[in-house]
Formats: C-alpha cells, structure tokens, sequence
C-alpha cells in the first residue's frame, strides 16, 4: 500500500464544529483564528500532532488550518469547514509506518538573507511557507516559494535553502521521521 503525505488546507467559520474520524497520523497548524481540538484550545500560529480522531470547533472568529496527514495515497481527504483543499500530496512509503515513524510539526526561521547550508534530514517532509520568501535548491532543481507555497523534501537528498535578502522567512514543516528521533535534529 502507498503511503502519503497530504496537506489540506482547510476553511472553517465561525463556531462551526467537524469531528476527523479516520484514526492516522495527522498534524493541525492554525494559519489564522483560533479551535478547540478535542479538549485543547489552539490559537493562531500554534500547533499539535495527534494519533487519533479529532474534534474541531472553530473559534468565534472562525479559523484556517494546514493539516498533514499519513494516509494511503489513495485515500480521499476529510472534508472540514465550509472548504477544504489539497494543497500537496507527496508518496512517502509503501507499507505502513505508524509503528515505527513519528509525525513531527515544527517552525523554521531565518533573518533576511539567512540561508540553511547544504543538508539532509532522516526522513520526509512537507513544508509551507508562512512568510517571506524562499528559494529551494535540490536535486538539480531550484524553485522560489512564495506565502501559502508547499513544497516536499523527500529527506536523504541534499537541500540548500536561501531566504529573502529583504524580509523575514519562516516555514511551517511537517516530516515523518524514525521514531528513536523524537526530541533530536532530524539533520
């Protein structure tokens, strides 16, 4: 079985409340508003991982949240809210991982001008562009991400990441990465 790993974007208004009832791996990132998850409160910019089904309301102001999810490429996504999109699905396995992977969600930031060096990381991931503006250059390809832009890094290949020489850049990431790295640089 193909594995996946999806993004959605997902729209929801205000107070209005979905119920993701397919047990995986799945990650919720708050773009902008605010929801309850289950029983946690998760303002703007805040985010959080869970294995298992998952209740979301969204806040008075309503809310936009990235989701990434590991799930059979085949698999059609839960629709949340008044929209739901795929913003980015990328082949990460071909058997099921959930036993010995995690699903890590995390933030990365560079000044104007910062760039990351030649590197790898241990597994999978995609990104999204949350602000500034970012060029990615990998396996002979180099492409410029823009607020909203996913991309995918497929992990062993090298990646150099070079930030917007005027602005702030920051992205959101979520990678499927060997469990015995949880609490470790995945580089």
């Amino acid at each position: 079985m193909d594995i996946a790993l999806k993004l959605v974007e997902d729209t929801l208004m205000a107070g209005a409340s979905h119920t993701l009832t397919t047990t995986r791996p799945r990650a919720l990132y708050v773009v902008a508003g605010s929801v309850r998850i289950d029983d946690a409160d998760v303002a703007s910019d805040n985010g959080t991982v869970t294995l298992a089904a998952a209740a979301v309301q969204a806040g008075p102001e309503g809310a936009c949240l990235w989701r990434w999810e590991v799930a059979p490429a085949t698999d059609e996504i839960e629709a949340i809210g008044a929209q739901s999109c795929l913003k980015m699905q990328a082949p990460i396995f071909d058997a099921d991982v959930s036993a010995t992977h995690l699903l890590r969600l995390d933030s990365v930031a560079f000044p104007p001008g910062g760039c990351a060096y030649l590197h790898t990381h241990q597994g999978p991931g995609t990104r999204c562009l949350i602000e500034g503006r970012i060029r990615i250059d990998t396996e002979g390809h180099s492409a410029s991400y823009g607020p909203g832009s996913p991309w995918f890094e497929a992990g062993p290949e090298p990646v150099f990441a070079q930030a917007d020489a005027e602005i702030a850049t920051r992205f959101i990431r979520a990678m499927v990465l060997p469990k015995e790295l949880l609490g470790k640089s995945s580089i």
